[in-house]
């Protein structure tokens, strides 16, 4: 059954084109990804479904039978009530009858005269109160507030006292609870953290309506769609399947579209050259030929279709000032509270040069803090950290404190980097999208997106060797968060990254980290090999009735050998890299007239170089039985 429909809408404003013509259908029980670049029109769209906007043209169709739930809807306004009582607004109308129930039941105590007319406005009350699910509205409530991250003594602060996170898991957990068949959610994993959002996926997966869903999460997207909207080039086009099937379709779909064009193109050229041919002969016979490869041509021209132009993308490249030492962070049993009320202890941090190291963990239990800790800006209770020589750590803070809100865009890059000239500083900037007049916007103006880029951007210029990220790809829209990717991947450097993005940590990482109160535990591996190892774990700690405290201790030996083999593997590789070039310098000293006619300096540099040679050699073999032995 349709849910559903748009029939070429069109929205502007001003003399800006957001989108037009554009058209599509919601089925029941459609799980739908709405993707495209921050401004491109997705949250308008939305807007108009609910009515909040109207289309300049085009029309709406939506079926009797639809209600639609919007998260922005839902709004807390009461800032003294707790936050269970908020999410029990969306039962206001149960709990109106709930309280009718109780004062029927109050007067048929009384045992008063109209008795069986009481007796039956209860019956029927009270078989509405349970058929619209009366019986389970608070557990309902409950059970969403605990899923989205809520304990008991959080459900009962007032909403005035909860962070922004928290705020907007409430609307969440009202839409969700509100009783829509079609629900449209616009980032709804915004400020949740990766047990949050698995449970919204296990949600999602389960729910029994259709959604439409803006999302940045592109491993979230891959869980729960299976259909996928574009918002590009002002137009709306439709694709089976989940984001990374989306994406292989568009792939070939751009690259079909692209061969099209230069086959037509080709086809005209090859047509222009025969009637070029023919008026040359100009015989009646030729100019009847060229007039209808004429035709042809302008047939042909009608046909042809330009691919759409790449919207603008972010190019990120990380470099490096200098490579710095192999041991990069040490950090040995940290502990850190703050007003006596302990965030954690035991945390035992190993990170070696070219390592990408993940730290992830629940809201609130301390990753930022655990990343200032280590920049210096808070003190541990306890422990020690160190780190290696040469290391120059830069830092991209998530709350983009580090920004000035009264300076312009060029000048909060340029008073960080002053010998830039302003060309340079202009380049930069429009690298990362910020181009003509947009240089000299006012930082307080800006979107979170385009702070982001300028944190990007300033933390990109300052070339350091070791990057501590806090929740990088927030604020930015998938093709930056691939943009930067690809950047991290080829980056020469080290980084330690706070993220709840599991699409990036799965591309990227070597090791996680997981933090909580108690410490943190290492995983060799991406998040879903993270994930395995963690579900491996507990089916043992199920199994096994009696502890096995050797067990992990073996683990963490063997974790712990695999660390210590790939760490000499990435000694091996530098010790190779310094030989090779002092062979090559060697070499060039050689090639030196005044050394070659000289025997004895020219002897002495070949017994350098056989020397080298034999110890590189040796290197190579070391560096073999490691890497086998690692990948076994």
């Amino acid at each position: 059954m349709g849910l559903l429909s748009a029939s070429n809408l069109n929205k502007s404003f001003g003399t800006d084109v957001i989108f037009s013509g554009v058209s599509f259908e919601v089925q029941e029980n459609d799980r739908i990804g709405l993707v495209g670049v921050n401004g491109s029109g997705k949250t308008t769209l939305l807007k108009l479904l609910t009515g909040e906007l109207q289309p300049d043209a085009g029309d709406i169709f939506k079926a009797n039978a639809t209600v639609l739930g919007y998260m922005e809807q839902h709004v807390c306004r009461d800032l003294d009530r707790s936050a269970y009582n908020e999410v029990l607004t969306v039962f206001s109308d149960l709990l109106r009858l709930e309280k009718e129930l109780e004062e029927i039941n109050l007067r048929l105590q009384a045992k008063p005269k109209d008795l069986d007319r009481l007796v039956e406005k209860q019956a029927l009350l009270n078989d509405r109160f349970v058929a619209m699910g009366g019986l389970t509205c608070r557990g309902r409530a409950r059970s969403a507030l605990l899923g989205l991250g809520f304990d008991d003594e959080q459900m009962a602060m007032p909403i005035g006292v909860l962070s922004g996170g928290q705020k907007a898991k409430l609307q969440l957990a009202k839409m969700l609870l509100c009783g829509a068949n079609l629900l449209l959610l616009d980032e709804p994993t915004n400020h949740l953290d990766i047990p949050s959002v698995e449970w919204l996926e296990d949600f999602l997966r389960s729910y029994s309506g259709a959604y439409l869903v803006i999302s940045h999460d592109r491993y979230f997207l891959d869980k729960i769609t299976n259909r996928t909207f574009e918002m590009e080039n002002q137009r709306l086009t439709v694709y089976k399947g989940n984001y990374s099937t989306y994406l292989s379709q568009k792939e070939e779909n751009d690259l079909a579209a692209q061969r099209k064009y230069d086959n037509t193109q080709k086809e005209i050229k090859r047509i222009e050259g025969i009637v070029t041919q023919q008026r040359q002969w100009n015989r009646e016979k030729n100019i009847k030929t060229a007039e209808n490869k004429l035709k042809m041509i302008d047939r042909l021209e009608k046909t042809l279709e330009k691919p759409d132009e790449k919207p603008d993308s972010i190019h990120f490249d990380f470099g490096i000032s200098q490579r710095g030492g192999n041991d990069v962070l040490s950090a040995e049993n940290l502990a850190l509270s703050f007003d006596g009320k302990k965030l954690f202890e035991n945390v035992n941090l190993e990170i070696h040069r070219g390592e990408r190291v993940f730290l992830i963990g629940p809201n609130g239990c301390g990753k930022t803090s655990l990343l200032k800790t280590i920049l210096g800006i808070y003190t541990p209770d306890a422990g020690e950290f160190r780190f290696g020589a040469g290391i120059d750590a830069g830092y991209y803070d998530q709350i983009q404190a580090g920004l000035h809100p009264e300076k312009t865009v060029i000048d909060e890059i340029w008073d960080s980097y002053p010998r830039m000239t302003q060309t340079e500083i202009r380049n930069a900037l429009a690298v990362f999208l910020f181009k003509g007049d947009d240089v000299f916007k006012s930082v307080s103006a800006l979107s979170g997106g385009e702070r982001a880029r300028v944190l990007l951007l300033r933390l990109m210029l300052s070339r350091d060797n070791f990057l501590l990220l806090d929740e990088p790809t927030n604020h930015l829209d998938i093709g930056s968060c691939e943009a930067l990717e690809a950047a991290l991947q080829s980056y020469e450097g080290t980084l330690f990254i706070v993220s709840h993005d599991r699409y990036l940590i799965n591309k990227i990482a070597d090791r996680v980290y997981h933090l909580d109160e108690n410490g943190t535990q290492e995983f060799i591996g991406n998040y879903d090999q993270y994930i395995a190892a963690s579900r491996e774990k507990t089916a043992e700690e199920a199994e096994n009735t009696v502890v096995k405290p050797n067990e992990y201790k073996l683990q963490k030996e063997r974790n712990a050998a695999i660390r210590k083999e790939k760490a000499e593997m990435r000694r091996h590789e530098a010790q190779i890299d310094e030989i090779e070039t002092e062979i090559g310098e060697l070499e060039q000293e050689l090639l030196k007239p005044e050394v070659a006619s000289d025997y004895q300096a020219a002897m002495e540099i070949t017994e350098k170089i056989s020397a080298l040679t034999r110890k590189n050699d040796e290197l190579y073999q070391q560096w073999s039985i490691l890497a086998q032995k690692y990948e076994e």
